[in-house]
């Protein structure tokens, strides 16, 4: 297999997507390919075969130690599959960000600008989306849009 035309196809796959979320968020066609399981299931299936490959035909790697998850990435498939967890989860927030900001009433440039930073530096983006809302609405409440009630035990 072209790992490195994997690794192209799947960064050009997710294109589409965070374009539709900066430029036409609440579209049908974005609720469609974005915020449906569209996306992030086509990507997942891949991230499940890359790494599926790569665990199957690997090295020693293991998640028990900094050394073992290095000693996993060093499999062309495994590092694919990574870079695609990257790209569905970055996505998915991105996603996430796109609908609590229209929920909350969020403006749609501190969206942006928050989606661009979630594209680029995944948590990055996500970080700057929470602290900005709740500087903006003093809201102390992280995702939820109402503290959870507490649970007796």
């Amino acid at each position: 297999m072209d790992y490195d035309l994997a690794f192209t196809i799947a960064n050009a796959s997710v294109l589409p997507a965070w374009l539709l979320l900066f430029i036409v968020p609440h579209h049908r066609v974005t609720h469609l390919v974005v915020h449906s399981v569209l996306m992030p299931g086509l990507l997942g299936v891949a991230y499940v075969a890359f790494i599926g490959v790569g665990m199957t035909t690997g090295g020693d790697g293991d998640f028990s130690s900094l050394g073992g998850v290095m000693a996993m990435f060093d499999s062309e498939p495994v590092v694919l599959g990574g870079w695609i967890h990257y790209l569905v989860f970055d996505l998915f927030v991105g996603a996430w960000v796109v609908r609590d900001g229209k929920r909350r009433g969020v403006h749609r440039g501190w969206v942006s600008v928050c989606l661009l930073g979630t594209f680029m530096f995944g948590p990055s983006g996500l970080l700057a989306y929470l602290a900005g809302r709740s500087l903006a609405s003093g809201d102390r409440v992280a995702l939820d849009e109402q503290p959870a009630a507490a649970v007796d035990g």
